[in-house]
C-alpha cells in the first residue's frame, strides 16, 4: 500500500489536487476522490452509530458488527485510493449476506414502506444507509469512467440493505416498531 501519513498539514493540496495511493495527483473533485470521500463519510457516520444507545440484547454483537464494517470500509477506501488495486475481498461481502439473513429472519414481514426513525440508534442507522447509497452511486459512476473491481460495488449495495435491516432490529430490540409510512389515498381513487 502507499505511504502512510506522518504529517497532516503538508500544503500539497492547496492547489486543489491530492495524491492517490500510487503517487499520482488528481483534482480533489475527481470521481475517485468523491467516491473515497463518500466512503469516509459513511465510516464516520457508523462511528456515530456505535456511540448511540444500543439495546442491551444486541449491543455487544452490533458494536462488533459495526466495528468490522468500519474496518471493511477502510479497506474499501484503500482499494479506491489505488487504481487497479484489490483490498476488499469477496468474503467480506459474503459476511454481510450472513448478517442480512440472520437479522432479517427475526423481523416481521414488511407490509408497508417505513420511515427513518424510531430510536436515535435506528435513525442513525438510516442515516448510515442513505450515505451508503450515495457512496454506492459514486462508486458506480467511477466504474463508468475507470475500471474498478466488482467487490466495492457489491459491498456497498449489500451494506445499505444490512443497515436498513439493522435499523429495524434496533427499533424492535428497544421495544418499539417500525415507523410506517401512512400514504394518504385519494378517496375517489385517482
Amino acid at each position: 500500500m502507499g505511504n502512510r501519513l506522518t504529517q497532516i498539514a503538508t500544503r500539497t493540496g492547496d492547489s486543489g489536487t491530492t495524491g492517490l495511493g500510487d503517487g499520482q495527483r488528481v483534482d480533489k473533485d475527481h470521481l475517485r476522490i468523491c467516491a473515497m470521500g463518500d466512503v469516509d463519510e459513511l465510516n464516520s457516520e457508523i462511528g456515530v452509530l456505535i456511540t448511540e444507545d444500543i439495546p442491551k440484547s444486541v449491543a455487544v454483537e452490533f458494536r462488533d458488527i459495526f466495528s468490522a464494517i468500519q474496518h471493511d470500509l477502510f479497506d474499501l477506501g484503500g482499494e479506491l485510493c489505488i487504481p487497479n488495486y484489490t483490498l476488499l475481498k469477496e468474503e467480506q461481502v459474503a459476511q454481510l449476506d450472513i448478517w442480512l439473513k440472520k437479522y432479517n429472519a427475526i423481523l416481521p414481514r414488511l407490509e408497508e414502506f417505513i420511515l427513518p426513525g424510531g430510536t436515535r440508534a435506528a435513525a442513525q442507522a438510516h442515516v448510515c444507509r442513505t450515505v451508503c447509497r450515495r457512496a454506492e452511486r459514486s462508486i458506480v459512476k467511477l466504474g463508468r469512467h475507470e475500471p474498478i473491481h466488482d467487490t466495492p460495488r457489491q459491498y456497498v449495495n449489500r451494506l445499505s440493505d444490512l443497515l436498513f435491516v439493522l435499523a429495524r432490529v434496533l427499533n424492535k430490540e428497544a421495544g418499539g416498531s417500525d415507523v410506517l409510512w401512512h400514504h394518504k389515498k385519494d378517496p375517489e381513487g385517482s
